[in-house]
């Protein structure tokens, strides 16, 4: 027996047309929800790394900013320390950094300073030349004369500056050889061993040694001097 069917096709096909459309709706509508949450998840995101950006950038225009002002200050420091060594070289005969330098320069090898103090020690008071020619010739006006008058008259002298060494050497030898190019130096003279004995450390012997020297009096140094020594120095370093 034949089925009749009494809907017409075009409803039919209208039907299924306008569940077609429903669906192609919905999955636009789909679509273009996950781009807006995706461009809204990428715009968050580009804001965070701009708020990153920014502060990245103004902590290097910081570091910047502490940068110039260290180099400034190193720069000063430079400056005043050229000053002060200018300055120290203008009181100063010879420089301590040159007479460091010349300490260091003649060490012999295995041979190392401990400890180095420095003193000075006034001079001998000298008479004068008139002093020598009226010293047998005193008028009655010159014997009653107060003491002070004829110390006054006195020449004045630098005195003395004394150097301390003590360090430690493998054996007597290496003290020997330290005293002799101390001893053969344009800075020192009266280059005496005071004391050397035998010492422990760490489980080995060591010649512990104490010398005595002094500056030569007068001294001035020449810039090929001052020159020589600290180009030792350097080859040492």
């Amino acid at each position: 027996m034949a089925t009749i069917n009494f809907v017409p096709n075009d409803y039919i096909q209208q039907r299924q047309s306008n569940r077609a459309n429903s669906l192609y709706l919905i999955l636009l509508v789909a679509v273009l929800s996950g781009i807006g949450v995706t461009f809204s998840v990428l715009k968050m995101r580009q804001r965070s790394v701009q708020g990153e950006l920014t502060s990245l950038t103004r902590q290097l225009n910081q570091a910047k900013e502490q940068i110039a002002k260290l180099e400034e200050l190193k720069a000063k420091n430079n400056t005043r320390m050229k000053v002060m060594m200018m300055t120290a070289t203008l009181i100063e005969p010879m420089p301590r950094s040159i007479l460091l330098a010349c300490l260091t320069n003649n060490l012999p090898n295995g041979v190392s300073l401990t400890t180095l103090e420095m003193s000075e020690k006034d001079k001998p008071r000298v008479a004068t030349p008139v002093q020598a020619k009226t010293a047998g010739k005193k008028t009655a006006y010159q014997k009653n004369a107060k003491p002070a008058a004829a110390e006054t008259s006195a020449a004045p002298q630098e005195p003395d500056v004394l150097l301390e060494l003590k360090g430690l050497a493998p054996s007597d030898i290496e003290v020997a050889s330290y005293i002799a190019n101390l001893a053969g130096s344009v800075l020192l003279d009266q280059v005496q061993l005071v004391q050397s004995g035998e010492c422990d450390v760490e489980g080995i012997k060591f010649r512990e040694f104490r010398l005595t020297a002094r500056i030569r009096s007068e001294l001035k140094l020449t810039r090929k001097d001052i020159e020589a020594i600290r180009n030792k120095r350097n080859e040492t370093i």
